[in-house]
């Protein structure tokens, strides 16, 4: 979800080598956060590509929750006359799941439709509509809805945060929905990361990392809705995750084109598939669902990460690699103790939110999340504030087994500060301020 942004592989031996098929790399389309790039065939199709995906109960709206789904990796905000828009061709979606079988009970989907562009210019605005399926039964709950345009420039787009204001709209259902672009709000030194988990100071928990991501944009979808269309009425519990689908298009007997619609990628916790899953089950976790996720539960339980660690930091070691129960219990079934979020025997990848727990006020919210005594925090659903790097970090080190080390990358909080209003994650960079250039200086 956004972090410990690593896949290393163990080559020949001694040798290990970290490859995500997926890297926030060096270029807007290199890049990967949680979940970016993560896969040989999603890396192809950055439109469908998840990114990130947060749930919390809103702090500002505590009888409401929030979800923030984002796709499209690494928006450069200068990078036209082509500006990045969401695929009209893909159906984008956010899942609910009520009773913990690891399938969904609710369903927004999200279909996009682009609109003409002007001059040299791609338009950057679009309609979309929004179906909820309830059990089955689907209803369109808002059509003709618009996103606000990408943030081009002073020219094009004038007071931004005014336009952007203009894409918050209200479903027929009472949820407040948002779609456009926003600021990445992940937080990463990837490029330290990437470059065989190095520390920059340390053990890394001591500042001095470089957020990779600072200035890049991506395309979110994000849902208000009040906690009793969520709440299951019992423990309170709901699993969240996000998915992308293409139609599979052929030409039938008739000459007529038909298709089916597949999965192309998802998204629940953070880094699942860059970290956890092997480089050649990765497309394959993309197409799966998270009721069928009992079939990778050998790499929770035995991660690649750890052994990694241990042969890159065997100072810091000892790190546990085999029969990590906790990892899964984290990970596929939420926990049982603390009395957090667990929602039953069926393992599933899904953000798994305690809708009773309140939330936390934003200046007094934890960045290490549960594991800083923070109970509204991942792995309790997720928040933009949450330092994923560093949590998933010092689980994956053995916090919750005994091995408590503060690990980190050196990255604490998004470049720019996050919203306190929805819909929560900041408006995006200018393109014509475009941060990521190299000013010339003036000459006469």
């Amino acid at each position: 979800m956004r972090k410990l942004a690593l896949i290393v592989l163990a080559a020949s031996g001694l040798a290990a080598v970290f490859l995500a098929a997926a890297t926030h790399g060096k270029a807007p389309a290199s890049a990967s956060a949680s979940s970016h790039r993560e896969a040989p065939l999603i890396a192809q199709d950055p439109t469908a590509d998840n990114t990130d995906l947060y749930a919390f109960v809103s702090p500002d709206k505590p009888n409401t929750a929030t979800i923030v789904a984002n796709w499209i990796p690494g928006e450069d905000p200068a990078a036209g006359p082509n500006y990045y828009t969401f695929s009209s061709t893909a159906r984008y979606d956010i899942y609910a799941d009520r009773n913990g079988d690891g399938k969904p009970d609710v369903t927004y989907r999200f279909r996009f439709k682009d609109m003409p562009g002007q001059f040299f210019l791609g338009n950057t605005q679009q309609t979309y509509t929004v179906t909820k399926i309830v059990n089955g039964k689907a209803t369109v709950v808002g059509s003709g809805l618009q996103t606000p345009p990408d943030n081009i420039g002073p020219r094009s787009t004038p007071d931004y945060p005014s336009l952007a204001a203009k894409g918050v709209h209200t479903l027929s259902d009472g949820a407040t929905v948002f779609a456009g672009q926003r600021d990445d709000a992940f937080f990463g030194d990837v490029g330290a990361i990437f470059d065989l988990v190095a520390i920059r100071e340390g053990t890394g928990a001591t500042g001095g990392g470089t957020d990779f991501l600072g200035g890049y944009g991506v395309h979110a979808i994000a849902l208000q809705l009040p906690k009793s269309q969520l709440d299951n009425g019992g423990n309170h519990v709901v699993g969240i995750w996000a998915a992308t689908d293409r139609q599979n298009v052929t030409v039938n007997k008739q000459g007529k084109s038909v298709g089916s619609w597949v999965q192309v990628s998802r998204l629940g916790n953070p880094l699942i598939n860059e970290v956890i899953i092997p480089t050649e089950l990765k497309d394959k976790w993309n197409a799966s669902t998270p009721d069928k996720d009992a079939q990778f539960e050998t790499y929770y339980e035995n991660p690649i990460l750890a052994t990694v660690l241990q042969k890159l930091y065997p100072q810091f070691g000892p790190f546990t690699d085999k029969g990590r129960s906790d990892l899964v219990a984290v990970l596929l079934t939420g926990l049982q103790s603390p009395n957090l979020n667990y929602t039953g025997p069926t393992q599933a990848d899904v953000l798994r939110l305690n809708l009773s727990i309140p939330p936390t006020a934003f200046e007094q919210m934890n960045r290490l999340g549960v594991i800083g005594g923070d109970l509204a925090g991942y792995p309790n659903g997720r928040r933009l504030e949450d330092d994923v790097i560093d949590i998933d970090e010092r689980v994956v080190g053995g916090v919750l087994i005994g091995h408590s080390l503060p690990l980190g990358d050196g990255v604490d909080a998004n470049d720019v500060p996050n919203l306190h209003v929805f819909p929560y994650e900041p408006a995006p960079f200018s393109g014509f301020d475009n941060t990521k250039g190299t000013p010339y200086p003036k000459h006469g």
